[in-house]
């Protein structure tokens, strides 16, 4: 697709999401990384929390688009996961201050983060657990912050209502409640498998 070529991908990235694959991890599609990227970048996010490092792509993609001082705080319960987004980091020169990878369950770090502290959290993590995760966000989350869900279309079946397995109706009952939740302003993208992006009031 033409949106997911547009920013192309450098060495340092193919190579994270080659690290993926082996892995067997989900990865952010380029479009949605560069949706991500420039999300950060006009914010100017200085302090962003990202659920579920995988391998670094995500992650390569919003350093990209913060500024130099800015910090990414990355949870991945894989601690493997998380070893080859180091590596990443280390290949694309990102001096380490710049990135607090924390090892865990998400649903057992966020509540430890402080409330209203980060310009925007990216959640690309488990599928189950994103109703949790977002509320979660939602509270970290400044007024102007935003939150951006990747995989907001479930490979597609969001949108049938005849799709009812467990992953496909969270993500529906997820992006149902942030359409209507008055705490925020909700767009979908269509981006990767659906960037649904809610920024904070």
């Amino acid at each position: 697709m033409y949106c997911e070529e547009f920013v192309p991908e450098d060495e340092v990235l193919l190579r994270a999401r080659e690290r993926a694959a082996e892995l067997g991890c989900r990865s952010v599609s380029s479009g949605t990384g560069a949706a991500i990227s420039a999300i950060a970048a006009a914010l100017q996010a200085r302090a962003v929390v990202e659920v579920g490092t995988g391998t670094g792509v995500g992650s390569l993609w919003l350093l990209r688009g913060m500024p130099a001082d800015g910090v990414l705080t990355t949870i991945d319960v894989e601690v493997e996961h998380q070893r080859a987004a180091k590596q990443a980091f280390g290949e694309a020169r990102v001096r380490p201050t710049r990135t607090r990878t924390i090892p865990g369950r998400a649903r057992d770090v966020l509540p430890r983060l402080t409330d209203g502290a980060y310009d925007l959290v990216l959640v690309a993590a488990d599928r189950p657990g994103y109703a949790d995760y977002v509320e979660q966000a939602l509270r970290l989350l400044r007024p102007g912050g935003v939150l951006a869900v990747d995989g907001a279309l479930g490979g597609g079946k969001v949108a049938d209502p005849a799709r009812r397995d467990d992953v496909t109706t969270v993500v529906r009952q997820v992006g149902r409640a942030l359409r209507d939740d008055e705490r925020v302003v909700p767009a979908l993208l269509p981006v990767g498998d659906g960037l649904l992006v809610a920024v904070r009031r």
